[in-house]
């Protein structure tokens, strides 16, 4: 019995073992990506920004997507909407409190096919919160580089609710509505380089 149990146990490592090897291990190349994002101002107008400063890699299963997986590290200090004062407000307590949680995360925990995408569903970490949300993206490309690197494309977008995350700045317009909408519209365009 004792040795029925140890065929099946290394049987099982070596599944394991064999799952880890088969994905491509890459990395997202910060100069060809951007993690975006835009929120209603004054009811009337979207304002748009980007993050800077992020760091992520990718486990590729290319046989089975589904078996593979994401990590995104994000400095909440690299807001950035061109306006060196509206930067400021955003990392203060009012919204990130970048000096108190510096980093954004999100790391998956399942890939999910959904239609002619897919789904990452996984642990985003904001302002001191981690919250399961389902990321939908889609890989719009594999291709050999110039240097003789490959690379693959992925858009994702999402929309979050600021309040979900400990953000509840809520200064409203005397007429109504709020001066800083709740919802922000998350959009990633990454190019992801293959470890050598």
């Amino acid at each position: 019995m004792r040795l029925k149990k140890m065929v099946w146990a290394s049987l099982l490592s070596m599944f394991l073992v064999n799952a880890v090897f088969s994905a491509d291990k890459y990395a997202l190349d910060p100069v060809h990506s951007s993690i975006g994002f835009s929120i209603r101002h004054l009811v009337i107008n979207s304002v748009k920004g980007k993050f800077t400063d992020f760091t992520g890699t990718l486990a590729y299963d290319e046989g089975d997507i589904t078996k593979s997986s994401v990590s995104v590290t994000i400095k909440a200090a690299s807001i950035d909407t061109g306006t060196p004062n509206r930067d400021k407000d955003l990392r203060s307590a009012n919204f990130l409190d970048a000096e108190k949680f510096p980093e954004l995360t999100f790391q998956s925990q399942r890939i999910e096919k959904k239609g002619d995408g897919y789904v990452a569903v996984g642990t985003l970490t904001m302002h001191g919160v981690s919250k399961e949300v389902a990321l939908p993206f889609s890989i719009t490309g594999k291709i050999k580089d110039p240097w003789g690197g490959t690379r693959m494309g992925i858009e994702a977008g999402i929309t979050l609710d600021r309040r979900e995350y400990g953000m509840n700045y809520g200064k409203t317009l005397d007429g109504g509505g709020l001066v800083v909408g709740n919802d922000v519209k998350v959009e990633i365009a990454a190019e992801a380089v293959k470890a050598k």
